[in-house]
């Protein structure tokens, strides 16, 4: 049985464009569900910032990203841009939604069924809500970030769009270093990483920690480490070209991680600290090398040789692109039109 002619909502967040100039994880996902989902034939609608492209039909109230545009009141827009989907849930057989708890909170006002994909737990203080919304249907996007009591209805991984990051057939000759400029993503430990192996260091990303970047980052910046800022996609290829290796040393753990996929995609190692989901997105040996500290990730620089270039965008391929994730999404899709039909 098909069910792509249902009428699909997806709820994007709107602190950035969907999908985003530059940083925006969860817009990037949305994005490209939405447009997978599309590609096969489904009828979606895409609720996102009014400046967001899309071939889904675009329903906005919201003019841009909030953290785009700083007269914007973050609060007002994600209220506004919420309450616009639910007060629509009626047009839609299911609502597809990528925004967190605060959704949640409108799901008992809708007959329309409402899948919430946990991009990961900011806090524990938003846990009442899931607790409260426990019986609602979720997906999560890996097997390490997981709540207890939640009805999952699978992990599906990220999937990225591949055509976006050619390969890079060879190694450069700089670590990079590409996420949030904050502690949680050790930039730290890839500049000590950096020191010790003797080897240069490209810092790419927005600033979420200003005290933490000029304390610990901006010290050490010289002809060797530098910081370049954030980077859309063509800066991260022109980062991939020059890669001898991604360094990702996240000092909580990782919820999924879309830059570990993206890198692979483009043949670039990976060398991340094995917490969290590093290691169902990153093959041990293969793709690149799980660590448990800075002397293990220096001592992995000299083995980047033994990875296979192709074998990482193969992994990829296979795993984390927009066509598996989107047939994985379908098969979630499925289970929840077949449960409501029983109801």
């Amino acid at each position: 049985m098909t069910f792509s002619h249902k009428r699909v909502a997806v709820l994007s967040p709107v602190a950035w464009r969907t999908p985003p100039r530059k940083y925006g994880a969860w817009e990037t996902v949305a994005s490209n569900i939405t447009e997978g989902l599309v590609a096969r034939g489904w009828d979606v609608t895409l609720f996102a910032t009014k400046d967001s492209v899309t071939r889904a039909h675009l329903h906005a109230v919201v003019d841009r990203g909030y953290e785009e545009d700083s007269a914007i009141d973050p609060k007002v827009a994600e209220y506004l841009h919420i309450s616009e989907a639910f007060e629509s849930a009626a047009e839609f057989d299911l609502i597809h939604s990528h925004y967190d708890f605060m959704a949640l909170s409108y799901t008992g006002l809708v007959k329309t069924p409402v899948l919430t994909t946990i991009h990961g737990f900011s806090s524990a203080k938003i846990m009442p809500v899931y607790e409260k919304y426990r019986e609602g249907y979720f997906v999560s996007i890996s097997n390490s970030d997981r709540a207890p009591g939640l009805n999952y209805l699978a992990t599906v991984y990220n999937g990225i769009d591949l055509s976006l990051y050619p390969i890079q057939k060879h190694a450069g000759d700089h670590l990079i270093f590409l996420g949030r400029i904050h502690p949680d993503k050790g930039v730290h430990l890839a500049i000590e990483v950096a020191h010790l192996s003797g080897l240069p260091l490209l810092i790419a990303g927005v600033i979420q920690d200003q005290t933490y970047f000029g304390e610990q980052v901006e010290p050490h910046l010289d002809h060797t480490i530098r910081y370049i800022g954030p980077v859309d996609v063509p800066g991260k290829n022109d980062l991939f070209a020059h890669a001898r290796a991604l360094l990702h040393l996240n000092t909580i753990p990782e919820r999924f991680g879309l830059v570990l996929a993206e890198a692979n995609a483009a043949g670039v190692p990976v060398v991340a600290m094995d917490l969290g989901s590093c290691r169902e997105v990153i093959k041990d040996g293969q793709t690149g090398f799980l660590v448990n500290n800075v002397d293990e990730a220096v001592r992995a620089m000299k083995r980047l040789g033994d990875i296979d270039r192709n074998a990482c965008r193969q992994r990829v391929q296979e795993c984390f692109s927009i066509e598996t994730m989107v047939e994985a999404y379908e098969r979630v899709y499925r289970t929840i039109f077949e449960l409501e039909a029983k109801r």
